[in-house]
């Protein structure tokens, strides 16, 4: 294998590597009501290389509400508010 293939495999296993670890980490902090969906199925997903990692990243936490972070509120992706 030629060293620029052998080097951009290397740092594309290093994107994966970091990208596992911080969404496996966010996964394990992040309280049930803050995930879309188990947590269990998340940390099964992100087992799927490269798509599982940067999917429960993107699509599987809920943001909470920085105003009512307080009070629990908790906001979809829209920005909208979500009933508990």
């Amino acid at each position: 294998m030629s060293p620029p293939k052998r080097a951009g495999i290397i740092v594309l296993a290093g994107v994966e590597i970091v990208a596992t670890s911080m969404a496996l980490l966010d996964l394990a902090k992040r309280p049930r009501e803050l995930v879309r969906g188990p947590k269990f199925a998340w940390a099964l997903a992100c087992a799927i290389q490269p798509v599982g990692p940067f999917t429960y990243l993107a699509l599987g936490r809920r943001k909470v509400d920085p105003v009512s972070q307080l009070s629990g509120g908790v906001v979809d992706g829209n920005g909208l508010a979500v009933a508990e």
